[in-house]
This record gives structure tokens, C-alpha cells and sequence, in this order.
């Protein structure tokens, strides 16, 4: 069944053969919670991988996790486009093949580059399934229903991402290639289910190619970006090479911004971003998951490097967080809007929460194991945090975009998650390659970035998404 969005509601009653929205929704939700899982679960892997390639530096494994979100992030818009152009379930089918192939290849890979490079063809597969997916379930659920499942769809992606070292930490037990292999079965059942349940949905006045050069001049920004705070500890923060490659960022991003302004499908809409809540929502989720990638790679470093824990033991330790996720994004979060006033003072307190969790650890960091009176606290804390901010970002930035815009709002949207991941990664492995007295003080300069980025993020949510909506101007 396909959707002409021209039409006043993209709604679609049914829900194809055999299946109802909840099934819809349920099919949907694998796309995003398998790319956020493949965005962390390597972090417990890369001791064994640095082990096999020759002891890789964690500067060198960074760039297994920074190409996937790079690549994922340039991806995204013009595949939200496309998306939008060729069937939205079309896209998401395309999108599992690709990522599922790309995850057989990450298990296979001879060395770092070649695994660098498979996480490249992943991320390819994860940016065209997200967009699509997210797509489909505003198409799919009525209004009345649609907070409640894209907290669920959210929720999950959070939780993928959080569960990432929980079961990267139990894989790593029976080899590392098994953190890629898992994901096969789990692809080739999606894409069954897709075709079974999904229906299709397109957007049949949309005519203009995606800007594939303006998604490669993203990609560039990013990278360059991330490469100076990767390498300016080893090079100098002022050296040539570091300031080079963030002046080389800076005309990256300019010349995106000039060719958004001309392209018929640009990848930074103007026409969306002019919306209040629609940037707002975009700045907070960079801040905010440069917060969250910081926060997960340093509480795995701590872990496996201080405390000496095993990747499972790090894993397990990392879950209590996760499992505070799915109740908070599904039943406090949508309980709480109405209370507090709006979306926009929901997803504060979501951003402050986590800058309260990294507070309490940071006061309490200590290098002798002590998980139950130390680490726990701060893990409860975060992950409520993140059920309450994650969905209420994603509502915010989606109220009132256009029918026919949904691929490009929801590529946008992401796009700006997985930048903020890449910033904050990159952050934090600068921070802890500063040269410091003790791994325990390296480690108390990553808390006090994440919780700055938290902070920032909490900042910017009051002063920009706690006015009512504006609904998008569509270009």
C-alpha cells in the first residue's frame, strides 16, 4: 500500500498484511535499536581487537567507532530524501540488507583499516534504515498515538546504545567478531518481517535528487573535526597539523551551508531548521549525545582499566543504567509533560539528570572497587536521564513537521545525534590523552567534560524548547 503525502495525513489505518501498528511498530523499532547498539558495542571489544592488530591505540579504535558514526551521520538526510522519493519501506529494506552485510564483513576483517572500512558499509546500511524507519511509524500511528510510540521507538534506540557495552562485554567472552556476527540472524529477520507487516508509504511530489556532495562535505567536517581532537594531544593544540585540520573543517562546513542554501534537496534543510523547535531540538541532541558517547566509552575505560573488570564483569556492570531506560521513556516521561509544562522542560530535566548521575560518580570516584555504593548510584541516575530526554528531544524536533518532509526531519534529527557522538568521543579520548598524574585523574577530566556537554544540553533545551511549537517552513 503506498501513501500519497499530498493527501492532509500521512496516517495509514492498517498495517499491511498480517499485522497491526504495534506489530509495525515493534519491526520498526529493530532498525533503530540495532544501529544505536552498533554505535557502543565495540567499546568493550577493543582491548581484544588492539590485542589481534597488533596492540592498536585507543586514538587508532577510535576511529572503529567514529567512521560508523561519521558515515552514519552524512548518510542520513539525504537518505531520509531518498527515502521519501523511492517508498519509505523500500528504504528500510535496502538499509538492513546493506547493514547486515556490512556486520559480516566487520566479523571477517584482516586488520584495523579493513574493519574501519566494513564499519563504513554498516553505517551506510544504518543511516538509510533509521530515517525510513522513523518515518514509517509517523506514518503508520494516528496522532493520538504517536507520542507513545515514538517514545517507544526512542527508547529503544537508547537502549541499544546503552546495551551496546552490556552485550559487546558478553560477546567479547566467546571472540570479538561475534559483537558483528550477532547481528545477522537479527538482520535477515528484520527484513522478513518488513516485507511481511510494513506498509509502504512515499512522498509522490518529491522529484529532486538527494546532495550527495553536501552529505560528503558533512562527512568531511565531522572527520576533520574529530581527527583534531584525536591527534592535537600527540600534535599540540596549536600546532599546524591541528590547526589545519580544523580550518579545513571550518570550509567544509561553510561551503555546506552555501550549497544547502542553492540545493533543491539540501542536506541542512533552511526551510526546517527556521523552525524554533525543529534546530532547537537538533543543538540539544548534539550536546546531548556528546554527552552520552563520552560517558559510555569513559565508564568503559574506567571499568576494564582501574577497576580491571573483565568486558563481561564491565558489561554487567554498565546494565542497571539501560534498564532504567524503556519505564522512564514510556510511562514517566509522557506523565510528566503535562506536569511540568511542555516537552522542552521534560527533556531539561532529562539533560540535567545526567549532568546530576556524572556529579555523583565524579564525587565519589575512587580506584578501589566499590560498584554498589559508587558506580550505581550515578548509573540510576543516567539512565532515567536518558528515558527522559532522548524521546522528549525526538517529539520536540518532530512536532509539526510536514508530512512529506518526515525522512528529511527525522535524517536531520539524527544526523545531529550521531554528530554529537562523534564530537564527544573524540572529546573524551583527547581528554584522557592529556598527560596527568594518574589514569584516576585522566578519568575525573572525562566527568567533567560529559558534564558539560549534559549541562550545555539542559541549557540550551530551557532557553530554546520550553515556547510552543512552530511547525517547519517546508522548502
Amino acid at each position: 500500500m503506498a501513501v500519497d503525502e499530498r493527501s492532509p495525513s500521512p496516517v495509514v489505518p492498517g498495517a499491511g498484511p498480517g499485522g497491526g501498528t504495534a506489530a509495525v511498530v515493534g519491526v520498526l523499532s529493530i532498525a533503530v535499536f540495532m544501529s544505536s547498539l552498533d554505535l557502543f558495542i565495540v567499546n568493550l571489544a577493543f582491548p581484544s581487537i588492539g590485542e589481534e592488530y597488533a596492540g592498536a591505540e585507543l586514538g587508532a579504535l577510535s576511529w572503529v567507532l567514529n567512521a560508523y558514526t561519521i558515515v552514519f551521520a552524512a548518510v542520513l538526510v539525504p537518505a531520509g530524501r531518498w527515502a521519501d522519493r523511492v517508498g519509505r519501506r523500500r528504504a528500510l529494506v535496502a538499509g538492513l540488507a546493506v547493514f547486515t552485510v556490512g556486520s559480516l564483513l566487520c566479523g571477517t576483517a584482516p586488520g584495523v583499516g579493513w574493519l574501519v572500512a566494513a564499519r563504513a558499509v554498516q553505517a551506510v546500511g544504518a543511516g538509510v534504515m533509521v530515517p525510513a524507519s522513523l518515518s514509517l511509524l509517523l506514518a503508520v500511528v494516528p496522532p493520538e498515538r504517536r507520542a507513545r510510540a515514538l517514545g517507544s521507538w526512542s527508547a529503544l534506540g537508547a537502549l541499544g546504545a546503552a546495551l551496546g557495552p552490556v552485550i559487546g562485554g558478553a560477546l567479547v567472552e566467546i571472540g570479538w567478531r561475534w559483537v558483528f556476527w550477532v547481528n545477522l540472524p537479527v538482520g535477515v529477520v528484520a527484513v522478513v518481517l518488513a516485507l511481511r507487516l510494513v506498509p509502504e508509504s512515499r512522498d509522490l511530489t518529491r522529484r529532486s535528487r538527494p546532495d550527495l556532495f553536501g552529505a560528503l562535505l558533512l562527512a568531511l567536517a565531522v572527520g576533520l573535526v574529530a581527527a583534531a581532537l584525536v591527534e592535537a594531544p600527540d600534535w599540540g593544540w596549536t600546532s599546524r597539523g591541528t590547526l589545519g585540520l580544523l580550518v579545513a573543517a571550518v570550509l567544509c562546513a561553510a561551503a555546506l551551508v552555501v550549497r544547502s542554501a542553492g540545493h533543491p534537496a539540501p542536506v541542512l534543510a533552511p526551510g526546517l531548521l527556521r523552525s524554533r523547535s525543529f534546530s532547537g531540538a537538533g543543538a540539544a541532541s548534539v550536546l546531548y549525545y556528546a554527552a552520552f558517547g563520552a560517558f559510555l566509552l569513559n565508564t568503559v575505560e574506567f571499568l576494564t582499566q582501574v577497576w580491571r573488570f573483565t568486558p563481561l564483569e564491565a558489561g554487567l556492570a554498565i546494565a542497571p543504567g539501560p534498564l532504567m531506560v524503556l519505564p522512564f521513556a514510556r510511562l514517566v516521561a509522557p506523565r510528566l509533560i503535562p506536569l511540568l509544562g511542555g516537552v522542552g522542560r521534560v527533556a531539561a530535566l532529562g539533560c540535567g539528570l545526567g549532568a546530576v548521575g556524572q556529579g555523583v560518580w565524579l564525587l565519589l570516584l575512587q580506584a578501589e572497587p566499590a560498584y554498589a555504593t559508587h558506580l550505581l548510584p550515578a548509573q540510576l541516575i543516567g539512565g532515567a536521564g536518558v528515558g527522559l530526554a532522548i524521546p522528549s528531544l525526538l517529539g520536540a524536533g518532530s512536532a509539526g513537521l510536514p508530512a512529506a518532509d518526515l525522512g528529511t526531519g527525522s535524517g536531520v534529527l539524527n544526523m545531529a545525534r550521531q554528530v554529537g557522538t562523534v564530537l564527544g568521543v573524540a572529546a573524551l579520548v583527547a581528554a584522557l590523552t592529556v598527560p596527568a598524574p594518574d589514569p584516576l585523574t585522566a578519568l575525573r577530566h572525562g566527568i567533567a567534560l560529559t558534564i558539560a556537554f549534559f549541562a550545555a544540553a539542559a541549557v540550551v533545551c530551557l532557553a530554546v524548547l520550553v515556547r510552543p511549537a512552530r511547525p517547519p517552513v517546508r522548502r
